[in-house]
């Protein structure tokens, strides 16, 4: 009973952990993103929507880049987490979808 309540307060005792790894998580994109950019177009800054200086072409592929990016960087380091909890509680940290 004691075990089934623990599991049941384990996704509401993550969300902080959740919180802040997302946010290191976007830091941690963000930063990649720059340093990405740089890299192709040897440019410190990244096109911006409203830079009217800049064409569709190039405003489309660093959007496309920088959500590659973010996608990637926000699933290696939540998944990270996910199994840092599992290991440490033995429970996933969420559950699983469909089940409750």
């Amino acid at each position: 009973m004691a075990k089934t309540a623990k599991k049941k307060k384990l996704p509401l005792a993550y969300k902080p952990v959740g919180f802040a790894l997302g946010w290191l998580g976007g830091t941690l994109a963000g930063m990649t993103f720059q340093k990405t950019w740089k890299v192709i177009r040897h440019e410190d800054d990244a096109p911006d929507a409203l830079d009217p200086d800049r064409g569709w072409g190039e405003i489309l592929l660093a959007a496309a880049i920088q959500g590659a990016i973010f996608a990637a960087v926000r699933s290696a380091v939540d998944r990270t987490g996910a199994k840092a909890i599992e290991r440490s509680t033995g429970s996933w940290p969420v559950p699983a979808k469909g089940r409750d």
